[in-house]
């Protein structure tokens, strides 16, 4: 029985790059290529006409850059998760795509099969980041205060470390996903983070 395959959109003003792209994902039997946008302005057009599940996007491009993009995606309501393919991990550079919305954090010298893998990582609920650019950006966050979780946010957290999703939190503790939901709103409040891979980067540097 055959799944429905992972929709991809790829941007990058680079032809060269968007075509190994693709081929890359051509030959997987679960990742389809159904869009292509030369640049950050274009990103929005094609976002809105695919419906894609994962937008693969580059930073640098000229006119409307990635962070830019991906915070007009997020902005204008689209349910495709960013997912960065550069070639820069500069802290200023990754805050900015994830302050923007995107999920996760891949370079461009990383291997093919670790593309692919953070795609399907995307697609099942999770932030995969470079430990590159994880690095970097655990560099420049500051010590964050002494703050007091419950036994339960501090399980979930931890669990969102390991990159599991809400559902598979639910099945691991034995609550259901509303409570898996309104832990983590709780947590993100107290730990000052406002989504999934900073509360995992969070929980990574508090060592849970």
């Amino acid at each position: 029985m055959s799944s429905t395959p992972i929709r991809v959109v790829l941007v990058d003003d680079h032809a060269v790059i968007r075509a190994g792209m693709a081929q890359l994902l051509a030959g997987t039997d679960d990742i389809e290529v159904v869009g292509q946008a030369e640049d950050g302005a274009r990103a929005l057009t094609v976002v809105r006409e695919t419906d894609p599940d994962v937008v693969l996007m580059d930073l640098q491009m000229p006119g409307v850059d990635g962070v830019t993009a991906t915070r007009n995606i997020k902005a204008a309501g689209l349910r495709s998760d960013v997912l960065v393919l550069t070639s820069y991990s500069d802290s200023e550079r990754i805050v900015g795509a994830l302050d923007a919305g995107a999920v996760g954090y891949l370079l461009k010298d990383a291997d093919p099969d670790d593309v692919l893998a953070g795609i399907r990582s995307v697609s099942r609920g999770e932030s995969p980041i470079h430990p590159r650019a994880a690095r970097a950006l655990l560099g420049v966050r500051s010590s964050p205060p002494q703050v007091q979780l419950t036994n339960r946010e501090t399980e979930v957290l931890g669990l969102v470390r390991e990159g599991l999703a809400n559902k598979q939190i639910a099945r691991r503790l034995d609550i259901s996903e509303r409570t898996v939901k309104a832990h983590l709103t709780s947590a993100f409040a107290r730990i000052g983070v406002v989504d999934r891979t900073q509360a995992a980067l969070w929980a990574e540097r508090n060592g849970l």
